[in-house]
């Protein structure tokens, strides 16, 4: 069997999930490739491997094909490993089996069990626990204290990271408080927009900024992530990779309320939220410590490592003893339409 890897993505958020994985890869001397589908080539960098078409893919023959998604061609060889795009458990389609993977990778027992579940149910995939690769990079990122980790020297430090719909997003809502705030000089403000976020807010946003509150275009979170003593946001999905750090979140009408948060209805509530939250509330802590440990408990920058480690063992120990996955032949149509690919598998 080839040492190669496969990665098939066609969402330009599975990079940030699939590179951690790629560094793995490489350290065991392994050969990665990347067929994208829907998405410019020039979003991989010049010592990533791209394979152009499915001759290409079936010639390098990958042992196992990683998925962020919730679809793999079933004429692509190698084991078909599911590794999700995020945390979003309450979304509908989450716990979906859609016939076309070998092993899920969960990232905690929110996960796992529900999966465990439906494979003793459907007896043809495997579970397997092993954290999510993407959550690899916040827990490796290594400050240099410059830029944003210069600012932890100062005053502390609120990362403001609202969602982008229109319906959901805080940041038009509460932008006369941070306004307020930041002219107040008792902490310091970092704002980063999602890049759909509307075009006119982020020009106001731009507006209010000064020596307490800087406006953050780099597309990598993580620096502000780590920077950062509270996250202020709303429904984001960024929220928990900021509680995975044991750092409190203040939401404003979130959709996803908890214990472990603190969440505000009204923009004059945020200064005392700030005040308190930066206590770290021995309750809310409590609530937040057990939250990591259901949601995802590994903090050790390792899961892409566990994520090689159990395709492994699935080849070894459940390949052979699993049943046939269905036969699936309209998802398996139209998989071959998106594809412009109708030969045999």
């Amino acid at each position: 069997m080839s040492d190669h890897y496969l990665f098939f993505l066609n969402v330009s958020y599975s990079f940030a999930i699939l590179r951690p994985l790629q560094e793995a890869v490489r350290r065991r001397g392994a050969k990665v490739a990347w067929f994208i589908h829907d998405l410019d080539p020039s979003l991989l960098k010049k010592n990533e491997y791209l394979l152009e078409n499915i001759s290409q893919v079936k010639n390098f023959n990958p042992k196992a094909v990683f998925v962020p998604g919730n679809w793999v061609p079933d004429f692509f060889p190698g084991v078909k490993v599911e590794l999700f795009h995020g945390f979003g458990i309450e979304k509908k389609g989450h716990f979906d089996i859609r016939g076309l993977f070998d092993l899920y990778c969960t990232h905690g027992p929110l996960t796992t069990k529900p999966f465990k579940t439906l494979a003793a149910r459907h007896k043809y995939f495997a579970v397997i626990e092993t954290g999510w690769p993407k959550i690899d990079t916040l827990f490796n990122y290594q400050p240099d204290n410059s830029g944003i980790e210069s600012l932890k020297n100062h005053k502390p430090v609120i990362l403001f990271a609202p969602t982008f719909s229109p319906s959901l997003s805080s940041a038009p809502k509460l932008m006369k408080i941070i306004k307020e705030l930041s002219l107040a000089g008792k902490y310091k403000w970092l704002v980063k927009f999602h890049p759909l976020m509307d075009e006119n807010i982020v020009k106001q946003y731009h507006g209010i900024k000064g020596p307490n509150l800087k406006i953050i275009d780099d597309p990598d979170i993580i620096p502000s992530l780590r920077a950062a003593d509270i996250m202020l946001s709303d429904t984001s999905s960024v929220v928990v990779e900021f509680l995975l750090l044991n750092k409190p979140v203040i939401t404003f009408k979130t959709k996803k309320p908890g214990p472990y948060i603190k969440d505000i209805q009204h923009p004059d509530e945020l200064a005392p939220a700030l005040d308190q939250m930066l206590t770290r509330p021995k309750e809310i802590m409590k609530h937040l410590k057990k939250f990591i440990s259901q949601m995802h408990p590994y903090n050790d920058g390792r899961s892409s490592e566990r994520v090689l480690a159990a395709t492994d063992r699935f080849i070894l120990d459940y390949r052979d003893h699993l049943k046939n996955k269905p036969l699936n032949l309209w998802r398996k149509i139209q998989i071959r339409r998106r594809l412009r690919y109708y030969g045999l598998a």
